[in-house]
């Protein structure tokens, strides 16, 4: 039996006293990989920052990586954050140092300290993600596929047993965002890393397809896939009711964005 390394029963979710989602149960499993969807402002970004503890849990019972969050004290969310791996959207580098320096910020920062064990970690990570001749380059000289998987192996520096994706695919292109989804799904199957991911990219959903929640009305529920049929009155509604050709939304929905889900 897989352990379990998230686990929400009964759980609001509140930013600033408003409740964003109520009565969540839902749990992971070591190597599970789930889509989070929903619209903006459904309370996808929400949740994952209860997940890190940046949002407390002040109804339910919440436990991530044995870590209960129901009155976790701050001296303690440090050492839960050390064991997951984040990755945004905005990929959220230090633009005035290198490639080498960023990463090297965050394991100095997390208690490593000896310079050979900070440099051969750096080259593994870097490994990981197809980026080991980038080390001293500036994150401005590189493309947004390259800084986000300078984004994904920052994540793996300290070896999580969870990663939080919070739409890391929605500043790239269709080609660029494949090659992420990629790096991602090996990652979570090759050392078995629990992978939470929000994402509105229906070609990322069928082109790796995973179990999927979704946020809406306050509510977090299991959904699946949608049809092809239920696709196709989705964008037909899209384009009529802006009097666009229907050829020309669907190709220009599912190259650029995807449905919003």
């Amino acid at each position: 039996m897989e352990k379990t390394v998230i686990d929400f029963k009964d759980v609001d979710v509140c930013q600033r006293d408003v409740k964003v989602l109520g009565d969540i149960n839902f749990s992971m499993s070591k190597g599970q990989f789930i889509y989070l969807i929903g619209r903006v402002g459904s309370g996808k970004s929400s949740l994952i920052k209860t997940v890190t503890g940046e949002i407390p849990v002040y109804k339910g019972q919440a436990t991530v990586l044995d870590f209960k969050l129901n009155g976790l004290k701050s001296k303690y969310i440090p050492h839960l954050r050390r064991k997951i791996g984040v990755v945004f959207q905005d990929f959220q580098l230090l633009t005035d140092r290198s490639v080498y320096d960023n990463l090297a910020f965050v394991l100095k920062a997390t208690g490593w300290a000896d310079k050979n064990e900070i440099r051969a970690r750096i080259e593994e990570v870097l490994s990981m993600v197809g980026l080991s001749d980038k080390s001293s380059s500036m994150p401005y000289r590189l493309s947004g596929g390259e800084q986000q998987r300078v984004a994904i192996a920052r994540a793996m520096l300290n070896d999580p047993e969870i990663i939080l994706a919070d739409e890391p695919t929605g500043n790239l292109d269709p080609d660029t965002s494949s090659n992420i989804m990629s790096i991602i799904h090996e990652l979570s199957q090759t050392f078995g890393i629990t992978v939470l991911m929000a994402t509105h990219n229906y070609n990322i959903l069928k082109n790796y397809p995973s179990e999927i929640l979704k946020c809406e009305d306050g509510k977090l529920m299991k959904t699946v896939m949608p049809s092809e049929e239920d696709l196709t009155n989705k964008l037909i509604k899209f384009g009529l009711s802006r009097g666009y050709e229907y050829e020309l939304v669907y190709q220009t929905v599912m190259r650029m964005y995807g449905p919003r889900f």
